[in-house]
């Protein structure tokens, strides 16, 4: 894009009142270096520029294009740009990036995606690359901890080629092999991406930027690149008008001492002043309220003072700023805001409406519970459950209440009686009823593993339910009466067998079949083995066994095939529902038992 409205002085002065600041978040698996990088920025700003160049917003870091260029050295040249600077989002982790909007796309206008070299990607890594292609956000890939390659030399704060030619050829060379696996990592993923230096246009190559957080290697790199891409290719979107009504996403809700229920708001279009009327999203119902206070943290020099914050009169986009108004209390993170200023009130309000339309969570008559922190999130773990079909009875944003315990103790299975809470706490009250009524809570703040953790559960319950229906059901069994052993002729008879397949249990009806018909013989009393009496016998083992009802040498022989006789529904639900459960001979046992029947009665078992 080219740069020609910076050759006059006066269009100059007016360009960045005009142009706002992009707005920056930064991604990546935990454990990883986001927040490390995100201070990094922040330290060195703050060493670097006077005390006042770095502002901290409510949710955000300012850093401005003078800091910016004194940070990236000879990379960055002020004069060729003329966008003001650039806003990272403070809130960590890309839950809270899916969450933000503005208008239907993500908050953020440009993401930095922190891979560790030495661990490429991993599951949060996947989970934020899905959602940087959902809202088609323009990334880098911050490629960090290059200071733990083996033999690695620090060059702090160095731009990183500066930094790479200092090392030895080995440590280059490993350098080089991790960041060519996460190249092709992103490949996978359907990325073409390359080392920034070696980029054309970003648009259709991703820049690959190594770094270290710890060091400040690479950091330069990664601000000029950022800068660089906001310059060429957002710059239109840049463009606002800074005097019209504002237009932001709630962050967070707040209880504030002094000022009660406020909004933590990142502003991304236009003006909010105080006395403004303002439109936020609620839980029912859009909220229309006046603003009381706008507050900005105190800069860093008047900390001390007594209150945290500062009113100012009125916040120009992109800010994050805190807002205090009457009526806040069902407002949701996530949800819009809207300055209603000269348009109509009602028109504002529809907007708002038709924003949180998006949100919609498709909810069923049986299902868990979800509670989330922001809408984004919700919906994030709403399309999570979907995909492993978790049907959903209840979505809402905010802590665990006793409510919440009450509806899913209703649930009438009971691997619905859960609640899947993310990012938000239990309420003390809502802890209580959980332990008295056997709620289930899972709490985690990565979406993956909280799914994860309720499909086990559910596994669990599913597990032993089929233990519990295994142990009321009778099981198949093949079972011959072995020659001269027998121990006592009737009442009951007492005779040696050996299991051919399956499982031979005590208190086992018994039957014998004669060509395509079944007899029922007696009842299987005992199992005795050396004298001591046990439960059943697997196949291959022999013991002695009571069998009332028969006598031998009349209805029963010795060297005969013997069967322990299966309910039709028993059967039925063996061969549909617990073939997996069941040990391969027994398996064979029932399905030689089924086709006896069958071959009288082809629907047996069915």
């Amino acid at each position: 894009m080219s740069n020609a409205d910076a050759d006059s002085d006066a269009e100059d002065e007016t360009a960045p009142g005009e142009l706002r600041t992009p707005i920056v978040a930064v991604l990546g698996h935990v454990d990883h270096g986001k927040t490390t990088l995100l201070d990094k920025i922040r330290g060195s700003a703050v060493t670097e520029g006077e005390a006042g160049a770095i502002t901290q917003h409510i949710g955000a870091t300012a850093v401005p294009l003078d800091v910016i260029s004194e940070l990236s050295g000879k990379l960055v040249d002020p004069d060729d740009f003329d966008l003001p600077g650039l806003l990272f989002i403070d809130t960590p982790g890309h839950h809270s990036f899916s969450t933000l909007r503005s208008r239907g796309g993500a908050l953020a206008d440009i993401a930095i995606l922190v891979v560790d070299v030495n661990d490429g990607f991993q599951p949060q890594t996947l989970e934020a690359i899905d959602i940087l292609k959902r809202t088609q956000t323009p990334f880098i890939v911050a490629a960090n901890k290059v200071d733990t390659v083996p033999g690695w030399n620090p060059q702090p704060d160095t731009p990183i080629q500066q930094s790479i030619e200092a090392q030895s050829d080995r440590a280059e060379s490993d350098l080089n092999e991790r960041l060519y696996e996460i190249i092709g990592q992103m490949s996978d993923n359907e990325f073409s991406s390359d080392m920034y230096w070696r980029v054309q246009d970003f648009r259709s190559n991703i820049g690959v930027v190594p770094c270290s957080a710890m060091t400040g290697e690479g950091v330069p790199d990664l601000l000029a690149v950022m800068m660089g891409l906001s310059q060429r290719y957002m710059k239109e979107e840049m463009s606002i008008d800074t005097s019209g009504p504002g237009a932001g996403t709630v962050l967070e809700v707040k209880d504030e001492q002094g000022f009660g229920t406020t909004i933590d708001v990142v502003l991304y279009d236009g003006t909010v002043r105080e006395d403004d009327i303002i439109v936020v999203g609620g839980q029912n119902d859009p909220i229309v309220t006046e603003v009381r206070a706008l507050l900005q943290p105190r800069p860093l020099a008047e900390i001390r003072t007594e209150s945290r914050f500062e009113n100012v009169d009125e916040v120009v986009a992109a800010a994050g700023i805190k807002i205090a108004a009457p009526d806040l209390d069902r407002a949701m993170a996530g949800a819009p805001v809207r300055v209603v200023r000269d348009q109509d009130r009602e028109t504002v309000i529809e907007e708002v409406e038709q924003e949180l339309a998006q949100f919609e969570v498709h909810t069923a008559e049986e299902g868990v519970v979800v509670k989330a922190d922001t809408l984004g999130s919700l919906e994030a773990i709403a399309d999570a459950l979907e995909e492993a079909e978790v049907p959903i009875v209840r979505a809402e944003v905010g802590d665990v209440a006793p409510r919440d315990i009450a509806v899913a103790d209703t649930a009438n299975e009971s691997k619905h009686e859960c609640i899947l809470a993310f990012n938000v706490d239990v309420l003390p009250d809502a802890e209580r009823r959980a332990k008295e009524t056997g709620v289930t809570l899972f709490e985690d703040d990565v979406i993956y593993q909280l799914v994860e953790e309720y499909e086990e559960h559910v596994a669990e319950i599913e597990r032993a339910q089929q233990e519990n229906v295994l142990d009321k059901i009778s099981r198949p069994a093949r079972f011959q009466v072995l020659q001269d052993h027998t121990f006592r002729q009737s009442n009951p008879a007492v005779v040696g067998v050996e299991v051919l397949s399956g499982t031979l249990k005590r208190n086992s009806k018994i039957a014998k079949w004669e060509g395509n018909e079944q007899t029922r013989v007696g009842d299987l009393k005992s199992i005795q083995d050396e004298g001591e009496d046990i439960d059943e016998l697997r196949a291959g083992e022999r013991a002695a066994v009571s069998i009332d009802g028969p006598t031998v040498g009349r209805q029963i022989e010795e060297g005969d095939e013997l069967w322990v006789d299966l309910p039709e529904k028993h059967a039925k639900i063996l061969e549909q529902e617990l073939s997996d459960e069941i040990p391969a001979d027994e398996l064979e046992a029932l399905g030689m038992y089924l086709d006896k029947h069958r071959k009288r009665d082809p629907f047996w078992g069915k």
